[in-house]
């Protein structure tokens, strides 16, 4: 299958094909998702929450990071592999923000970077394109300022905010953005968006008139029980095929059925001979 890059998004929103995004965080499951014929994998910086256990994604450290998208990238061969840029990587010095959004190509062979905001990251935004790092911006409810939210709630209900988020994802585009995330607002603000913007847009709980759409995929397989949002449509819920398969294990274990004696290795005559006896001391 084709190698899908920024610029196969962009042929896609013109001729009018979905975007399918999912999340990963290790190569194996990135494998799984590229062979199915996913078109973009993000490395989000939702690993702090579904990977490390925390209640938020402001924990997610650029070493954290670029260790999850250096697994993934070897597990890729169709998909476009983008970096989510986490907490403090981007509001930061130029210089800073430059080498740490290089650091995700160079090191960990991602193919684009994300980053959360509107107007006070435009200028970022320019910097990383000028410099050959396409970027994938994100609008709307953005985690990393959740504590400035107070909350998960849906954003851009009013006609300011939601004025502003207009106003923001056309300088995004204006910047140089390939794409941008567009998460939890009114879909009819996330359709107007969609029909303004030459670049896709990529939706998670935006309603269904986004170029794509983008879920954890620790969410969709039903494997993260600790928040489940009305948006997340649940393909499989495999926390409880997980939980069963090791309560079956145990099962087994506890009553000497595993391992069986196909499961075991023995010498050719099935006997100890060949094994040293020492005596007590």
């Amino acid at each position: 299958m084709k190698k899908i890059t920024t610029a196969s998004l962009l042929e896609m929103k013109k001729r009018a094909e979905r975007i399918a995004v999912l999340t990963a965080y290790d190569a194996t499951f990135a494998q799984l998702q590229d062979r199915a014929g996913i078109d973009v994998i993000l490395v989000g910086d939702s690993a702090a929450m579904v990977m490390a256990g925390d209640s938020t994604t402001l924990s997610a450290t650029m070493d954290q990071m670029l260790y999850h998208v250096s697994c993934v990238s070897k597990g890729i061969e169709r998909a476009l592999l983008v970096a989510d840029m986490p907490f403090l990587s981007f509001q930061i010095t130029p210089e800073e923000t430059l080498e740490n959004a290089g650091m995700f190509l160079a090191e960990a062979s991602a193919e684009a970077v994300k980053l959360e905001g509107g107007k006070p990251v435009i200028e970022t935004v320019k910097r990383l394109v000028d410099a050959g790092i396409p970027v994938m911006g994100h609008l709307g409810l953005t985690p990393q300022s959740i504590h400035k939210f107070g909350g998960w709630g849906v954003r851009a209900k009013g006609k300011v905010e939601a004025a502003q988020l207009y106003e923001d994802a056309l300088a995004l585009e204006e910047a140089g953005a390939f794409s941008i995330v567009l998460e939890k607002i009114p879909a009819q603000l996330a359709a107007k968006v969609s029909q303004a913007l030459k670049i896709p847009t990529i939706g998670i709980g935006s309603g269904p008139d986004c170029d794509g759409q983008v879920l954890v995929n620790y969410d969709m397989l039903g494997l993260y029980e600790q928040m489940c949002l009305k948006f997340v449509r649940q393909y499989r819920k495999l926390g409880e095929e997980v939980r069963g398969a090791v309560k079956e294990f145990i099962t087994d274990v506890k009553e000497g059925n595993f391992p069986s004696a196909e499961e075991s290795y023995y010498t050719e005559t099935k006997e100890d001979e060949n094994i040293p006896h020492y005596p007590r001391p």
